[in-house]
């Protein structure tokens, strides 16, 4: 027999599958031997109140043993040999490309992926030089590389996506390559920086395994480009890949932007957002998330935030926020300072960090006191000009290596130098710099009016144990490239599919994903064949 329970419990009822069977058992009336197997269909925490609870979904199998398909929650995707099917080509191994290189081996089309950066496992050296000893590789760092710019990050799988058939197939695919079946039932679900490497490795060796090929340091320097059809690309040292192809290079590939405008390539300008990182001490949000002094205690995760706000005509928000994690550096050029967060699946460092930013509009670039060029102000790639500026800016600001410039939070909204700074976790170094001087001030006195009404529903967020560090501009891609939205090529060359998040069609790791499986479907009528 199975049952299904709408729980709303303690904390401590719901800690471990000894403490659910207890549950169930009450409310089911059988005795716990009773009870075979359980599988948490959706799990949340209710904070909203000073009691504290977790609803849970659960379905109990009472007498008898659920199969393996029922018990972890999905059906395993089967993929067939490629090796003679027709190539595409697929630009890009971040989770575009990677799940557009999975579902074109489903529909027996064989991905050959160029990534201009190392494997997960080589990128990790780097990374250590970002941090040891200031060393950006242009090629190989927090944004390039396999798994793009989300495979050291907090891995959270957060979607405003109200499609859930395909947010559901792209989480059933990631638990089948190696990620906890937990992200099934979790509101908020996340894998961790710790475990995302694992998983991509495995996303990799499936394609391999198929048929497909990967190829690692191999940076696109251009399409190959007949009769306004894209045949294939040419990479910077001559060779050639031939194919329709699936462009997803993530949201920093600016030679690529760079490349398509140079050639008359329809590009457009995107709004993206551009503010700071904001460290606090994570048990310091426990007290505040959870309404009590004694914090999260032993049963609860570390708290999480999210705020929105509209100032004077922008939104202003948080972004990315990263409970139990820590601050990294996200340049991906030397004379950059760019800052993001990661978490561990444990979650468990003293601190917590988002960003904390702003709206900004391709009409925002006309503001007079930016200084900026007519001619750059109105360019496709205005919004990139000024991420590049404001991240010179800030590597000048912090020494002019990968140490960050950083402001106590009062100090910022006081408009004073910070005499010191907090312990944080950003493992290059921080500098103290006054953020309210040299940050543009659209940005600036937004950020301020939105600190004040964040303090307003969570008292004790604005608070001197609080740092900015700067800054955090890779929030989205600055561009477009516009693409046909019933057939997803792009709307001047048949063979070209802009896809994910460097394209401007998605933002974060399950929206890129099913970008990059609309695109592979996409590919797919390209050539003739079923969806």
């Amino acid at each position: 027999m199975i049952k299904e329970l709408q729980l709303r419990i303690l904390p401590e009822e719901a800690a471990n599958e000894q403490a659910l069977k207890e549950v169930a058992s009450r409310e089911t009336g059988e005795g716990v031997d009773s009870i075979c197997a359980l599988r948490v269909l959706k799990r949340s925490v209710d904070a909203r109140q000073r009691r504290i609870y977790v609803n849970v979904h659960l379905r109990v199998f009472i007498n008898e043993q659920p199969d393996a398909a029922e018990l972890c929650g999905y059906t395993a995707t089967v993929y067939r040999d490629v090796s003679q099917g027709r190539p595409v080509v697929v630009v890009g191994a971040g989770p575009a490309g990677l799940f557009a290189a999975l579902r074109l081996v489903e529909h027996g089309l064989r991905p050959v992926v160029v990534e201009r950066g190392k494997n997960v496992r080589e990128r990790k050296k780097d990374l250590a030089r970002i941090s040891r000893e200031h060393l950006v590789n242009p090629e190989s760092n927090y944004c390039f590389g396999e798994g793009g710019a989300g495979a050291y990050s907090d891995g959270k799988l957060f979607t405003r996506s109200t499609k859930r058939g395909p947010v559901d197939r792209i989480l059933c695919l990631l638990c089948q390559h190696g990620a906890s079946p937990a992200i099934l039932s979790d509101v908020h679900p996340h894998i961790g920086t710790d475990k995302l490497p694992g998983i991509i490795e495995q996303i990799r060796e499936q394609i391999v395994r198929s048929g497909g090929e990967v190829h690692f340091e191999t940076c696109m320097e251009s399409l190959i480009v007949k009769d306004n059809e894209v045949r294939g690309i040419r990479t910077r040292t001559g060779a050639e890949f031939q194919g329709p192809v699936i462009l997803a290079t993530g949201h920093s590939a600016r030679d690529v932007y760079r490349w398509l405008y140079e050639h008359h390539i329809s590009i457009e300008p995107k709004g993206i957002a551009v503010g700071v990182r904001i460290e606090h001490p994570q048990a310091l949000i426990d007290r505040i998330r959870y309404h009590r002094a004694e914090g999260r205690g032993e049963y609860l995760p570390p708290a999480e935030y999210r705020f929105n706000a509209q100032v004077n005509g922008r939104g202003v928000y948080s972004f990315c926020m990263c409970p139990g994690g820590f601050v990294i550096p996200a340049a991906s050029a030397p004379d950059q300072v760019v800052v993001n967060g990661m978490s561990p699946s444990s979650r468990g460092s003293r601190w917590a960090n988002a960003g904390m930013v702003v709206e900004i509009h391709p009409e925002d670039l006309m503001d007079e006191r930016l200084m900026m060029a007519d001619s750059v102000a109105r360019s496709p790639l205005g919004l990139m000009y000024f991420q590049e500026a404001l991240e010179k800016t800030c590597w000048q600001n912090g020494g002019m290596k990968q140490t960050a410039p950083a402001q106590r939070m009062t100090d910022f909204m006081k408009r004073r130098d910070s005499a010191s700074l907090p312990l944080s976790s950003y493992s290059p170094g921080l500098v103290t710099s006054p953020l309210h001087r040299w940050m543009p001030e659209f940005i600036a006195l937004r950020l301020k009016e939105g600190f004040r009404r964040f303090d307003g529903v969570s008292p004790g967020f604005l608070t001197n144990e609080a740092v900015m560090i700067g800054v955090e501009t890779r929030t989205s891609s600055p561009v477009r490239i516009l693409r046909d939205p019933e057939t997803l090529q792009h709307v001047a060359l048949q063979g070209l599919f802009p896809c994910g998040e460097g394209a401007g069609y998605a933002g974060g790791i399950v929206s890129a994903a099913i970008d990059g499986e609309r695109c592979a479907n996409s590919v797919a009528e390209y050539f003739g064949l079923s969806r």
